[in-house]
């Protein structure tokens, strides 16, 4: 029996919205990222791009568990001498909550140009807007807390 290889002319790719409100933000990310990858299909390769599209609304509504609101830090580094900087999740979730959930998905994707492939489908958006209503996104249902 052969193993099954999908080729880049049979990928199909779905669009998806999913609703962050309420969501705990690990576990989120943790589904968010397996159907990014294409994790979810029968035809998933692992050298492919097999991922459908996923838009997430409502990020400025997710939660976090524990003392993670006051005690997680977000590093930045300007490339300079003493050019670092540290934001709260607290800070984060209010100014870019849409930036802290990119940064929990792509930390579950593959760290090479396959994971950059698929992290530019993912669309994150702070409020329960989003542009993308011309590709028919289907709602998807996470069994998450």
């Amino acid at each position: 029996m052969k193993s099954y290889m999908a080729k880049p002319s049979t990928i199909e790719r779905k669009w998806f919205v999913v609703d962050a409100e309420g969501k705990t933000l690990g576990r989120l990310a943790a589904e968010v990222a397996k159907v990014l990858r294409g994790k979810n299909k029968p035809t998933f390769t692992p050298h492919m791009d097999t991922g459908d599209f996923v838009v997430v609304v409502n990020a400025d509504k997710v939660r976090l568990t524990g003392n993670k609101l006051v005690q997680k830090t977000y590093f930045r580094h300007s490339g300079y001498v003493g050019g670092t900087t540290f934001t709260l999740a607290k800070d984060m979730l209010e100014k870019r909550p849409e930036r802290m959930l990119e940064l929990a998905i792509r930390g579950m994707l593959p760290k090479n140009r396959l994971g950059r492939a698929m992290a530019k489908k993912l669309k994150v958006y702070r409020g329960s807007e989003h542009p993308h209503a011309a590709q028919m996104p289907e709602k998807l249902e996470l069994n998450i807390r």
